[in-house]
């Protein structure tokens, strides 16, 4: 799965998920085996290929350009960091936006 968030800053361990309009960097990763792989900063989405899954702060933020796309949305309304919201993936406890 190919995953990215929108983020503060260009920094794996520090980095917080910021609503879309606050997005400074995106953070790509993708999902192998339970386990995040390959990870990267991008300023834009747009420049990311084959994206699968966003994960948004909020469920009131504006998603339509992705879902347009066949991205799918999950909201991570409590998870803050990169590794709790990989956690909350893996256990499936984000909120699916596509349902």
């Amino acid at each position: 799965m190919k995953i990215i968030i929108p983020v503060d800053i260009d920094d794996i361990d520090d980095a917080k998920i910021v609503p879309i309009a606050e997005a400074i960097k995106w953070l790509y990763f993708e999902m192998d085996g339970g386990k995040p792989t390959n990870e990267k900063f991008y300023d834009n989405w747009e420049e990311i290929e084959d994206v699968e899954v966003v994960i948004v702060k909020n469920q009131n933020e504006y998603v339509w350009p992705f879902m347009e796309r066949n991205i799918s949305v999950l909201v991570a309304s409590t998870q803050l960091y990169f590794e709790d919201i990989v956690e909350a993936y893996i256990f499936k406890e984000l909120y699916d936006l596509n349902n």
